[in-house]
């Protein structure tokens, strides 16, 4: 159970279509904001913040160009309003080669 305000691991739900989605939100919103060219590959890793709603912490892979690199976004998410929020988009590396 997640405690109100920590951040914990989200045990095997990093793959689930949700979590998919919202990786997904989350390139398109910083596509549409920083006119980047990026396409979505895969999740890495999910953590949660349970707060008024929940932030997701995921961290994704997406091609840019023709390189795979891994970023972290935060998405906060109230679905009884039905409101999502993309809070950051975050370069991290890039990917070690396959």
């Amino acid at each position: 159970m997640a405690t109100l305000g920590g951040v914990s691991h989200v045990e095997g739900n990093a793959n689930s279509l949700e979590t998919e989605n919202l990786a997904r939100f989350a390139v398109d919103e910083h596509k549409k904001k920083q006119n980047a060219l990026l396409e979505f590959k895969k999740v890495v890793n999910v953590k949660q913040q349970v707060v008024s709603g929940t932030i997701h912490h995921i961290t994704l892979e997406a091609m840019e160009g023709d390189k795979v690199k891994i970023f972290e976004a935060k998405v906060w998410e109230k679905p009884w309003m039905n409101f999502k929020e993309l809070q950051e988009f975050n370069f991290i590396s890039d990917a070690p080669a396959a």
